[in-house]
């Protein structure tokens, strides 16, 4: 039987170093579901994320600051931070609840990108 693929809009994440980051990913949980060489689409936690190698041009992440960052909407959010506790930003990262009503926590990603998995606190048990 084949599987349904997910409904919904997912982030596309230039890297500088694909292949790279590909590892961060999958420490977060995530699985290489398809792509090619530069193109990878990975799935977990009931999501998809689409990788892209950057290039020259538009899609090279700078050094200096990466304006990119991508929200993993999930109740597994500790279970998730558990995974990458080395990797949570501190101290304004760690997991908790927010004032605007998440429980959430803030994870460096590859290349700067920011990472920030999260569950409405009023759903949590």
């Amino acid at each position: 039987m084949t599987e349904m693929p997910a409904v919904g809009a997912f982030a596309i994440i230039p890297s500088n170093d694909l292949m790279a980051a590909i590892p961060f990913w999958e420490r977060l949980g995530f699985e290489r579901a398809g792509g090619s060489d530069d193109y990878v689409i990975m799935s977990g936690w009931s999501c998809e994320l689409h990788l892209t190698q950057a290039g020259q041009g538009e899609w090279r992440v700078p050094e200096a600051h990466n304006p990119f960052g991508v929200f993993i909407r999930t109740p597994d959010v500790a279970a998730i931070a558990a995974r990458v506790d080395d990797l949570v930003i501190r101290p304004g990262g760690v997991l908790r609840h927010r004032e605007w009503g998440l429980y959430e926590v803030g994870i460096a990603g590859p290349d700067g990108l920011l990472v920030r998995v999260g569950w409405p606190s009023a759903l949590m048990a």
